[in-house]
């Protein structure tokens, strides 16, 4: 039997043993040492955590106490880059040590050049268009060509040619210059985009909620606004409903009603209000709202349930469009104030 749990955990890959530790340890006591990790740790160990299956009490006894003995002991192990590199110059010339750590951790590291490729495109080139040109050319000699394409192709375009001429210009940059765009890059513009895109918690909770059915939507909102009275208020502002269409102006409406099915709209103004249906019959031809309210009488009695995912549906088609700047939703907060 040991020599099968010994077999067991050395099948197991460094971010499985994590896993099982950190789901051994609990929500309460492995709190504490998820904020200690990157984003790329919680991702690893995650996606281990995921596809584990069923771990025998056995394994999980041998790494929480192997794992508490290597906490307690002065003399164990640790690795780092720094003894790693100090390993490699002293069985390997400079010259490969030099490529294998460039591939590990830079000059600005394969995984920051990641990072910043699964940046839209949008977001890098308005942080690029205030570096110097010559900054520019080595970023997007660093990132994958297809998107170092779209980067130059949306800046300014008498920037982005200064910007190529110094990329055809560039010889082989050297690693103190990475390290100091690495080191820019990281604090000034990765730090700020990530904690620009975290959301705020009542913002996540309006998507939740407006993708609930009509019926589990009060429940939960009656309760909360037992609960806490002030983050159902603001739930409530954030929230975007399918009868806050009637914010959008005639040409969103229009742009609207060509991105849905005609049958997802009958089903869906089927449960609206009045003032709703006469928004979009009288953004329609007079042909097209006739067959549209004889689709609605052909239907007949409908489940609400029904109504409410076709409502749901139109919904997220206009924020899609709104976030493609092709229409303008009104905020709940301030019918001035628009959101894109």
């Amino acid at each position: 039997m040991a020599s099968e749990v010994a077999q067991r955990i050395n099948d197991l890959s460094g971010p499985e043993k994590a896993a099982i530790i950190m789901l051994a340890l609990g929500q309460d006591h492995g709190s504490q040492l998820w904020p200690l990790m990157d984003d790329e740790e919680i991702r690893d160990i995650s996606m281990a955590m995921s596809s584990l299956g069923k771990i025998e009490p056995e394994v999980i006894e041998f790494l929480v106490v192997d794992f508490a003995t290597q906490m307690s002991t002065t003399g164990s192990i640790v690795g780092s880059m720094d003894s790693t590199e100090r390993l490699l110059r002293d069985i390997l010339p400079d010259d490969r040590v030099d490529n294998i750590l460039e591939e590990i951790r830079g000059p600005a590291g394969r995984t920051m050049w990641d990072k910043l490729s699964n940046v839209n495109e949008m977001v890098l080139a308005n942080y690029l268009r205030n570096e110097y040109p010559q900054t520019v050319a080595v970023v997007l000699s660093k990132i994958r060509s297809e998107h170092a394409a779209r980067v130059l192709s949306s800046l300014p375009e008498d920037f982005a040619l200064e910007v190529v001429m110094r990329m055809l210009r560039m010889e082989s940059v050297q690693k103190d210059i990475l390290d100091k765009v690495e080191r820019t890059l990281r604090v000034e513009f990765m730090n700020n985009l990530a904690r620009t895109n975290r959301r705020d918690s009542h913002e996540l909770m309006a998507d939740i909620f407006n993708n609930l059915d009509r019926n589990a939507e009060g429940r939960f909102m009656a309760s909360l606004e037992e609960r806490n009275r002030d983050a159902a208020e603001k739930i409530k502002a954030l929230m975007f409903t399918f009868e806050d269409l009637l914010r959008l102006d005639p040409g969103g409406v229009q742009t609207l009603i060509r991105g849905v099915e005609n049958n997802r709209l009958a089903l869906a103004l089927k449960g609206s209000s009045d003032a709703i249906r006469d928004l979009f019959f009288s953004n329609m031809s007079e042909r097209a709202a006739k067959i549209l309210r004889e689709d609605m009488d052909a239907m007949g009695p409908v489940r609400l349930r029904d109504v409410d995912e076709s409502q749901s549906e139109i919904v997220a088609t206009a924020k899609d469009l709104a976030d493609r700047g092709e229409i303008m939703l009104a905020d709940n907060k301030d019918d001035d104030e628009l959101i894109y």
